[in-house]
């Protein structure tokens, strides 16, 4: 073999080489895309979820006032029935 044809080969296997790396690393980062891809989506799933139960506590909550205040004015209207009862 010539030198010419034995350095145009190194040069091909070279090429060939950064041709695998460049591949590879390509592939690595769709790999890594679609990782992120799959952890946003479970993020926004488990956003969604939380804004759901957040809402039921709301819910929950202002049902809770409700009945807190009708138990208070129920207290109260009990309360004053026994004080004019013992006014008598």
């Amino acid at each position: 073999m010539s030198k010419t044809l034995e350095a145009t080969i190194a040069e091909l296997w070279a090429a060939v080489s950064r041709l695998e790396t460049a591949v590879d690393m390509r592939m690595e980062r769709q790999r890594e895309a679609a990782d992120v891809e799959s952890e946003v989506r479970r993020v926004h799933a488990d956003r969604a979820r939380l804004a759901h139960e957040l809402d039921q506590s709301e819910f929950r909550a202002n049902r809770l006032e409700e009945v807190n205040r009708e138990v208070s004015r129920r207290l109260v209207t009990a309360m004053e029935t026994i004080r004019a009862v013992l006014d008598r």
